[in-house]
């Protein structure tokens, strides 16, 4: 990979990491465009490595106040409050991707990065997020979620293992459904997102270093990628935080399914491959 198409790729994963539109299908679309080679599904992981810093940072009073929480309510008489519970949910909401996400591996790497595929799951996600803006309340604060509500949201982040899917476009549709204001289902998206993003970036990292990453020179170009989706990923979280809390999904879905709609007629018609 050339410094160029590092940095590219970084701002890309940064701008699109956080919104609902699908990081890993624009780092799937964005080279196909320009002739360039597919990064992989282990490139996806690890400059989401970069994002989760950012996700850290934003949120670190709110992760060290659930964090530490959660670390007294495992002590004999202590009674768990809200911050104890959300840091349970958080727990019992990852197993589901780190399940099948470890279960379908090889899967995830290869045949699910097929274009088609990716522009059919931009659209039909697209779809499940306008229904789930005109059905939801859009009344209920975070602190309303309840335990198998943490896992309903787990469960549609583990969809998107499948690319085009989106992960944060996949837990706030969930969020909406359950009726949780927008702000809300996405303040619990980003912090879902923290353990499942760090164990699968720390994975790939290993697995990229043991086949000698460092030695053929990518090393250099995946720093650069990960610092500045980190940067981006930054100004995409205080973004869509301040978006949600006057407007409605709708512009996403609008572009999703716009995007899917170029991406299959491309596709289809070997424009890219």
């Amino acid at each position: 990979m050339s410094l160029l198409e590092a940095i590219v790729l970084g701002i890309v994963q940064g701008l699109t990491e956080f919104l609902p539109i699908s990081s890993t299908a624009h780092l799937r679309i964005v080279p196909a465009l320009f002739g360039w080679d597919d990064p992989g599904a282990a490139f996806t992981a690890v400059t989401q490595l970069g994002t989760m810093l950012a996700v850290l940072l934003y949120f670190r009073s709110d992760l060290w106040r659930i964090g530490s929480s959660w670390l007294r309510s495992l002590l004999p008489g202590r009674v768990a409050d809200f911050d104890a519970r959300l840091g349970w949910y958080l727990v019992v909401g990852t197993i589901p991707i780190v399940v099948f996400g470890y279960g379908f591996r090889e899967q995830i790497e290869t045949g699910a990065r097929n274009l088609s595929l990716i522009g059919t799951t931009l659209i039909v996600l697209g779809l499940l997020l306008l229904v789930a803006e005109r059905v939801a309340s859009h009344k209920r604060p975070l602190e309303s979620i309840r335990t198998r509500e943490g896992i309903f949201v787990g469960l549609a982040q583990a969809a998107a293992l499948v690319p085009g899917v989106s992960r944060s476009g996949a837990t706030i549709t969930a969020g909406l459904f359950l009726g949780l204001e927008r702000s809300a289902a996405a303040r619990f998206s980003f912090l879902l997102s923290v353990p499942a993003v760090v164990l699968s970036g720390l994975y790939q990292l290993l697995e990229l270093f043991g086949g000698g990453l460092a030695r053929n020179g990518g090393a250099v170009a995946l720093v650069v990628a990960t610092l500045l989706a980190f940067a981006v990923g930054y100004a995409s979280i205080a973004f869509l935080l301040r978006w949600l809390t006057t407007h409605t999904t709708g512009i996403f879905v609008a572009y999703r399914v716009i995007l899917g709609a170029a991406v299959l007629v491309l596709a289809g018609s070997g424009l890219i491959r």
